[in-house]
Parts: C-alpha cells; structure tokens; sequence
C-alpha cells in the first residue's frame, strides 16, 4: 500500500512539474511573439522619426492598407497610403529634424497576439495608430494601419 501511494505521489509530481514546465514555455514563447510584434511596430515609427526607410522595408508588407484621418483647419481629412508611399514618406518626412526627437512618444501597446496575426496600438508624435500584423515566414509584418490625428482640445 505505501509502495502505491509512494507511486501516486511521484506520478500526481511529475504530472504537476510537467504542467509547469509547460506553462514557463508557452509564457516564454508568447514573450518572443510579444518582443518581435513590438519590434515591428517601432521599426515602423523609428522609421519615420529617424528617416530609415529600410525599416519600413523591414517592419511593413507590400500589400500595406493604411488609412488616417487628420485635423485641417478643424476638419477631419481622410488619407490613405500605400506601402510605396509610407517608405517614400519614411525618408522625408522629420529631413530636418524637427518633427520628432528623441523625446517623441512611441508608446506601443500589445492587445492580442495569436499564431498568425496579432493587434497593437501606437501612440506617436503624429497621433494614434491601429495595427494589424500577419506572420509570414516566422516573421511579423505590419497589413493594415488605421490612425488618426490627436482630437481638438477644448
């Protein structure tokens, strides 16, 4: 009888340490996703912010659909904006340094992360973005982008 509840007791602590092993995988893993989700996302807004079009090479699909809306003379104006476009933009854009700096807000927050597609949100110099990303090929790259300038204060 000891020698059974002895084996019980050996299997039930196998069985616990597996799960847990388990589970430190799975929370490293998703940990990976997360770093390499948010690292496409700040190649995307360093991009812009430091003039490296490569890196919107590096972070954005070709197939890009990115759609804003932005304040001109208190009216919401909307932009679309291709893959060429935004790298066309990426090397032009703060040329002179003086629309961002290394003060700029780049705030990425990581809202789901699943096997092939995940969300995030930015929050940058220029307002606020929606990110949808896709998996290809182990790596992540940015689909879709919807963004909108910062609402009128008041």
């Amino acid at each position: 009888m000891k020698k059974r509840s002895l084996l019980l007791l050996v299997a039930a602590l196998v069985a616990v340490f597996a799960i847990f092993k388990a589970d430190r995988y799975e929370d490293s893993a998703l940990e990976k996703e997360k770093e390499a989700v948010e690292t496409a996302v700040l190649d995307y807004v360093e991009a812009l912010y430091q003039v490296d079009s490569m890196r919107i090479h590096n972070s954005v699909h070709k197939e890009l659909r990115k759609r804003g809306y932005y304040l001109n003379n208190g009216n919401y104006q909307q932009a679309d904006m291709s893959f060429a476009q935004l790298s066309s933009l990426a090397s032009r854009w703060n040329k002179d340094g003086k629309r961002a700096n290394e003060k700029s807000p780049k705030e990425i927050v990581i809202f789901d992360i699943l096997d092939k597609t995940a969300s995030a949100k930015l929050t940058a110099e220029w307002g606020v973005g929606y990110f949808h990303l896709v998996k290809l090929d182990d790596k992540w790259y940015i689909m879709n982008v919807l963004w909108q300038s910062p609402p009128p204060k008041g």
